[in-house]
């Protein structure tokens, strides 16, 4: 499976914590909740026989500045409120917009990497968007599928879409699986049709329309083909309909992007999974970050246990085949055959 590893780290940095609430750190005072997190997660992956490959983000597309932008402007907001009512609200209340201001530095992601490195779990790095690698991979046949609760992924065409399959076990998600050409048939539209639905619905290029929501989303889709056309309809009835486009909407840009997004080919990528180094895991997990020996060691050897197979080279290896009861069919056309075979034999 490839999984958006930077989702991961977010999902981590804000659940791991100690009793009191606090992220868990080292005796220098380094967050750790990040390798904590990840390692425990990949060894419960490895054991239910998923050999995960985390594919990280690279540079963000210049159209996704406005997102970033907006995302750091909540972060500040985040951090007046928790000043605000530091002295005088609850812990509840001051952990929530804690956790508004939690992101994934740069340093976080290379610690992550290292961890991957000693676990023997191979990672990728993304040229952009990390489920747009994700989709490449799958599509590609490196994987089966991509995982990650960004939905934006399905626009990459990706065969199987998973979600919460990196969901924490007390949160007793079912993992879904979407299957791609299910989703495009069962909406009856065309692949540039669908990634137009989904502009409309919500991205993280440009924002939306206001006042359409994902049926009436559908609906425009629906009638008029495409997003352009859609455009053009507003535009050009402004006394029929209460819906105004955005001024200078990017939404071709943000179009192309998912059209043709940029990624490393999938046959230019190698992917092996190694034997744990155990005490490169020790050296690192331990003596640098805190974590108990035994656990480490622990962990370490599920990872050997559960690797010790090397890389699944087909899809087919994933499932069990079942032989299927004989149908009355199938009886008739063995009696038949068999008496075939007799007469063939008294003839000679």
């Amino acid at each position: 499976m490839a999984i958006d590893a930077s989702m991961c780290l977010y999902q981590f940095l804000i659940a791991v914590r100690q009793s009191d609430g606090q992220q868990l750190t080292s005796e220098d005072g380094e967050t750790t909740s990040h390798l904590l997190g990840m390692f425990y997660r990949t060894i419960r992956l490895v054991e239910n026989n998923i050999k995960p490959v985390y594919v990280f983000d690279g540079k963000p597309p210049v159209l996704k500045g406005g997102e970033l932008e907006k995302r750091l402007l909540r972060r500040e907001e985040a951090q007046k409120q928790m000043e605000d009512i530091k002295d005088t609200g609850s812990v509840a209340e001051v952990m929530k917009f804690e956790k508004r201001l939690v992101r994934v530095s740069r340093e976080q992601n290379d610690e992550a990497k290292k961890l991957l490195d000693l676990m023997g779990i191979p990672y990728v790095e993304a040229p952009c968007e990390a489920e747009a690698q994700c989709a490449e991979l799958a599509t590609g046949g490196k994987v089966y599928a991509a995982a990650s609760e960004d939905m934006d992924t399905l626009c990459y065409e990706p065969p199987f879409l998973l979600r919460h399959l990196t969901f924490s076990e007390a949160r007793k998600m079912p993992i879904d699986q979407i299957t791609y050409s299910e989703a495009i048939e069962g909406l009856g539209l065309s692949k540039e049709a669908f990634i137009d639905m989904c502009i409309l619905l919500g991205c993280d290029y440009c924002e939306t329309i206001k006042g359409v929501g994902p049926v009436t989303a559908y609906k425009l889709i629906k009638e008029h083909g495409s997003l352009d056309k859609i455009v053009e309809w507003i535009e050009s009835n402004p006394e029929k309909t209460k819906y105004k486009v955005p001024e200078n909407w990017p939404y071709d840009e943000a179009r192309q992007l998912f059209m043709k997004p940029e990624v490393t080919k999938a046959s230019e990528i190698t992917l092996k999974w190694k034997e744990p180094d155990v005490d490169g895991l020790i050296e690192y997990m331990v003596k640098q970050k805190g974590f108990s020996e035994d656990r480490i060691r622990s962990g370490a050897e599920k990872l050997k246990k559960g690797l010790k197979g090397g890389v699944q080279g087909r899809l087919d290896g994933f499932f069990t085949v079942v032989k299927k009861s004989p149908t009355k069919e199938d009886n008739s056309k063995k009696r038949k055959d068999n008496s075939k075979s007799k007469a063939t034999k008294k003839r000679k």
